[in-house]
């Protein structure tokens, strides 16, 4: 996305524009929040997130509408378990910001023992002020995003950081005293090679980290990367290559000590990102800020993706977001997507609570079918408690659970 800010999807529920006070009456108790920060200093290529660079330096406004917002929702939460700062680049918000934000979450919100608290961070906007900041404010994971090591694959993302400065983040934040320490990267950059990748890998894991996050390139509708690819000037990595880089990810990675919790995801023992969990069991969750999705009461909303009529109608509405693409309560949609997220997951789905849900609409013996053929194929284990995709089966996870859901929709036979 270019750094003029997408214009909003118009939505009507109940015959007015929806906001989130709507989606959120009766909803009571969610353990979890997502806030994003839509801004950044410069719009990556493969990025399809709500982010731009804002040159009419809106960080206070933006902040005294989030603080609104949070005031509200803090009516709808509990003890909060999960926190996760989102972005955008959550860490080019000022530091006095930083301090005011986190202030007012502990101020408004109850914390439960032990409750994950993480933001993501650019390495180049890491500072030791800031990290002490984020620090005393609770903040107790970050999650760096370094993508790459290697200059000639971090131009061809539009990643303008320096590779040296990756390291340099993560020890601050480590001298901070925030313990827990994530890093993302991609793999299947075009022109990247195996060995590349592996070096890759190799510099991630003599840095100060206990989880990584290990996405191929993924090429989403109407990023610039996506139309670079469209125009020919590059071509993305051979299929059978980018199998190869996920395997040896798992391999060098499961050698190093991290365990696959989730199909991109590695973490230490007792390090895996627990909010992100969150999304995959299937639980809820509150969001705020522009473009914050969110899921309470078995409902999906998401605030609005445009800053200004999102600070607009926080000031409009007392706190609440106007919203757009609005899910009312849906058991075939919610069976589709615990099939969906929950099969990503090494610890896959419960056996037991799957079939509940598809008997109840009707579905089970369709899903059980599928189900065992891929166990015969050798995609999912053979274990009875538990629909848990093998080691080959991570490499098709996508298509596999395509495949229960199309079951999903289809009637028991007879």
């Amino acid at each position: 996305m270019s750094q003029t800010e997408r214009q909003p999807t118009e939505l009507t529920l109940r015959g007015q524009r929806a906001t989130g006070e709507g989606a959120l009456r009766g909803v009571r108790g969610v353990g979890s929040l997502y806030v994003h920060v839509p801004f950044c200093f410069h719009k990556c290529h493969y990025c399809d997130f709500y982010s731009f660079v804002d040159s009419r330096d809106r960080q206070g406004v933006f902040l005294e509408r989030l603080k609104a917002e949070l005031g509200v929702l803090a009516g709808h939460a509990g003890a909060l378990r999960t926190v996760f700062v989102g972005g955008g680049t959550p860490s080019l918000l000022r530091a006095e910001l930083w301090e005011d934000l986190l202030g007012w979450l502990r101020e408004r919100f109850a914390f439960g023992e032990g409750c994950e608290f993480t933001v993501e961070c650019n390495p180049e906007t890491v500072t030791p002020e800031l990290m002490g900041v984020l620090a005393a404010g609770g903040v107790n994971r970050v999650s760096v995003g370094a993508q790459s090591f290697d200059r000639r694959h971090l131009a061809t993302l539009e990643r303008w950081h320096e590779p040296e400065n990756v390291g340099r983040a993560l020890a601050m934040a480590r001298d901070a005293g925030i313990e827990r320490r994530s890093l993302d990267l991609i793999f299947a950059i075009p022109g990247q090679t195996l060995g590349e990748w592996e070096r890759d890998l190799e510099t991630a894991l003599g840095l100060p980290v206990d989880h990584l996050s290990c996405y191929a390139l993924t090429y989403e509708p109407n990023t610039a990367m996506t139309k670079r690819l469209e125009r020919g000037e590059f071509a993305g990595a051979d299929e059978d290559l980018e199998a190869d880089m996920y395997e040896r990810t798992v391999e060098m990675l499961g050698s190093a000590g991290f365990e696959r919790y989730e199909v991109s995801n590695f973490a230490r023992s007792g390090m895996a990102c627990a909010h992100n969990m969150v999304y995959w069991r299937g639980e809820e969750w509150l969001a705020a800020g522009p473009s914050g999705s969110a899921h309470a009461g078995g409902q999906r909303w998401k605030n609005v993706p445009h800053l200004t009529e999102w600070m607009d109608g926080v000031a409009r509405s007392g706190g609440y977001s106007p919203i757009v693409d609005y899910e009312g309560q849906d058991a075939l949609r919610a069976l589709c997507e615990r099939i969906m997220l929950g099969l990503r997951l090494g610890e896959g789905l419960d056996a037991e609570d799957l079939q509940r849900r598809a008997a109840s609409l009707g579905v089970w013996e369709a899903v059980r079918m599928r189900i065992e053929a891929h166990r015969r194929s050798g995609m999912l284990t053979d274990e009875r408690e538990r629909v848990r995709l093998s080691g080959r089966g991570f490499l098709f996870a996508d298509g596999i659970a395509s495949d229960l859901m199309i079951a999903a929709q289809e009637k028991t036979p007879g």
